[in-house]
């Protein structure tokens, strides 16, 4: 019988969570994972993160961490070695990284160990909090029980389907940290009014994201600041042209900070998607940009999420 969406891409996530869990000692293959869910890494990631609560990096590094704070706990293990242990290269990044996790540095960790009474206080404080359940305890990562998160009744509810033509786009490229776009949006502004493009785009302005941020270095992150304009306008030097396909499409709309658009995205395909009975198509995901944030609160900005969907 051929599997649902949801058992689809939920046993997916199972097997990438079990290969994490097999790879602590080595560093971790987001692309390998991205495979096996017929997914490009960007989109796995947000599907991961959907069900899991953290992406499949942000697991790797805790249970390491989970590991290294057992090893401080149980052992006379040198913390260097233990930082080695934990893929830092360095003392002072695995103390730094140890410290913003549970609030000490790992000398001071390993000293609470020494007047510790499990009979007084229970298990070592060596577990981070984790959605999914997924912990180290005693040298070993503990599968079970693994909790996946499941959609509530309203998420179908904020979902449009739609089908729609393909569009062209104006664009201008940023190289660099996503949350930097806004320069490319000046520069394309400046140049559409400059040369009267405005008089053949649609108000709206949208942003087309290529690279997985969690994999792909800041500074090589690609995007599109991008101007959705008629068939026949001239694009003006200094702007370059695109293409969103048309096809078959799922949108939903974040009101509030920009800085909420991560748990929007992580919603939309890890909540939504699963459990739709659609699987993710060949367009580029896109973000629409309602409101003008120079005129709108933060609490009343308004973004589109544009999810392609395959036929």
């Amino acid at each position: 019988m051929k599997p649902t969406t949801r058992t689809f891409y939920e046993a997916a996530v199972l097997r990438a969570v079990e290969r994490v869990a097999r790879s602590l000692d080595e560093a971790l293959d987001p692309d390998a994972l991205a495979k096996g869910a017929a997914l490009s890494t960007f989109h796995f990631h947000r599907v991961f993160r959907g069900l899991v609560g953290e992406t499949p990096l942000e697991l790797h590094r805790r249970l390491r961490l989970e590991r290294a704070a057992e090893q401080l706990w149980r052992t006379s293990t040198g913390v260097t070695e233990i930082a080695f242990g934990a893929g830092y290269e360095t003392h002072e990044a695995f103390t730094r990284a140890f410290r913003q996790s549970y609030g000490t540095s790992p000398s001071a960790f390993r000293q609470r160990a020494a007047g510790y009474d499990p009979g007084c206080h229970g298990e070592p404080p060596t577990v981070l909090a984790a959605a999914c359940g997924v912990h180290v305890r005693d040298g070993a990562v503990r599968l079970a029980p693994l909790t996946l998160r499941h959609p509530g009744d309203t998420v179908q509810h904020v979902v449009v389907l739609e089908n729609r033509p393909a569009l062209r786009v104006a664009t201008v490229r940023h190289l660099g940290p996503y949350p930097e776009i806004a320069e490319a949006f000046h520069r394309l502004g400046a140049l559409a009014s400059e040369s009267g493009l405005y008089a053949h785009a649609r108000p709206a302005m949208l942003a087309l994201y290529h690279d997985d941020p969690e994999t792909t270095p800041a500074a090589e992150l690609r995007s599109d600041a991008a101007l959705v304009v008629d068939e026949d306008a001239v694009l003006p030097p200094g702007i370059s042209e695109a293409t969103v396909p048309g096809g078959r499409w799922a949108k939903t709309v974040h009101r509030g900070s920009y800085a909420g658009l991560g748990d929007a995205w992580a919603r939309l395909m890890g909540e939504w998607l699963p459990a739709s009975g659609n699987r993710v198509g060949a367009g580029p995901s896109y973000e629409v940009y309602v409101t003008d944030p120079r005129t709108t609160a933060t609490g009343d900005l308004e973004t589109e999420l544009w999810l392609s969907l395959a036929d």
